[in-house]
């Protein structure tokens, strides 16, 4: 699947930062990873770390895949509202999906600080604005059901966001925690300090076959090379659904532009996350050099073709909706971009095995958090591993 169009920021910012060769001949390890994009990297130095002797494959060039077209903002939030949620698996599940996105957070802040490398990863808020007055009751019942579970929220009414910003939204949940980073350089940097603990990595090489063996699987390759691994983690992101016919998912197209350096930011709300209750939503951050990163716009993917044609109508609309919420910042576009991406119908990742996939383990953070989800899964395949049970893996199992 061609998952990107245009010039995704983090690429033309970051240039190339490693070069891994193809897989030239057949080898064994512990665990094989599918994918090498951010869930991939995380879940290699998670199992690097403790000790486990790992490969990574990637049909394209590393980090040229989804992950490089993100906007690479963290919440903990989930594109379905928790009021929401707890209506559909309950409120104690709910909450603890919302509290181990929060702790995942954490853990990203961890590996930022820990591996070489400039990740610009900075802890800041997040403003949800509610889009219209109707919305503005159910953000508030929002409000209320995460504060009475001790998440760390703030209800802005319209003067009070009136009084800290140029934006039109009746009332405001602001939230953390919440951070902005360059995730294409995390990613590099998770799999450069894999590689030091011995991780095999090998781009340009596509996994053809899956056959389960005793003690594990082979993965046959279209260089002719095999790999057999004690496990499999597929971690092949939004391309999986192609094969794995999970219920509920759906592939759409998301549409994001960076502008030039700014010199003033008047009406931003103190340089936090800003997004919004409406669907789909407009999304934005801000750059450590004051760039500016707006996306939204999404569309159902049917084809690359449709959604390249699309983006310089999408880039216009996104410059429309960004000045009216900041009329007096000027807005100069530098490079755009599109993405496709999967929804779940509780818009929680795919996390776990599969009946039909025996010896292996998917790692699939569909949605809106895929970087968030990204750190979930790592400890949970880090825990699998290790033979312990852990009692969130039944939040995101494939067969939910």
């Amino acid at each position: 699947m061609d998952l990107l169009s245009g010039s995704p920021y983090w690429l033309l910012k970051n240039g190339l930062v490693a070069s891994y060769p193809p897989l030239g001949k057949s080898l064994a390890c512990d665990v094989a990873i599918i994918g090498g994009g951010i869930t991939g990297a995380c879940i290699a130095h998670e199992l690097a770390q403790a000790g486990c002797a790992v490969v990574v494959l990637d049909r394209r060039d590393i980090g040229r895949g989804s992950t490089s077209g993100s906007t690479s903002l963290l919440q903990y939030e989930l594109d379905t509202p928790l009021v929401e949620l707890a209506g559909r698996i309950g409120e104690a599940a709910a909450v603890r999906s919302y509290r181990v996105c929060a702790e995942a957070i954490g853990r990203l802040a961890e590996l930022a600080a820990a591996v070489p490398g400039a990740c610009d990863y900075r802890t800041t808020e997040s403003l949800c604005g509610a889009s219209t007055a109707h919305d503005a009751v159910a953000l508030r019942a929002e409000f209320e059901l995460r504060r009475r579970h001790g998440f760390q929220v703030r209800w802005w009414d319209r003067a009070r966001v009136a009084a800290a910003s140029t934006l039109p939204f009746p009332a405001a949940l602001v939230s953390r925690p919440a951070a902005a980073l360059d995730v294409h350089c995390l990613m590099h940097g998770l799999l450069r300090a894999a590689v030091r603990r011995g991780t095999r990595i090998f781009d340009r090489t596509t996994v053809r076959g899956f056959r389960p063996v005793r003690g594990g699987v082979v993965l046959d390759t279209d260089r002719g090379a095999t790999v057999r691994a004690k496990l499999a983690v597929i971690a092949a992101g939004y391309e999986a659904a192609d094969f794995l016919r999970l219920r509920g998912i759906r592939l759409r197209s998301t549409y994001a532009l960076v502008s030039e350096p700014v010199a003033a930011l008047p009406g931003w709300p103190g340089r936090r996350l800003i997004w919004e209750t409406a669907r789909p939503y407009h999304y934005l951050r801000l750059t450590p050099d004051n760039r500016i990163i707006v996306g939204g716009g999404d569309e159902p993917f049917t084809s690359a073709g449709p959604r390249a044609r699309l983006l310089p109508a999408k880039v216009r609309a996104l410059r429309r909706h960004f000045h009216r919420w900041f009329p007096e910042i000027r807005l100069e576009v530098a490079h755009a971009w599109a993405g496709t991406f999967a929804e779940t119908k509780d818009g929680l990742p795919f996390i776990g095995p599969h009946a039909g996939f025996p010896g292996a383990i998917f790692a699939l953070g569909y949605g809106g958090n895929g970087i968030t989800f990204s750190a979930v899964a790592a400890g949970l395949i880090r825990d699998a591993w290790a033979g312990r049970t852990n009692a969130d893996a039944a939040l995101f199992r494939l067969d939910r």
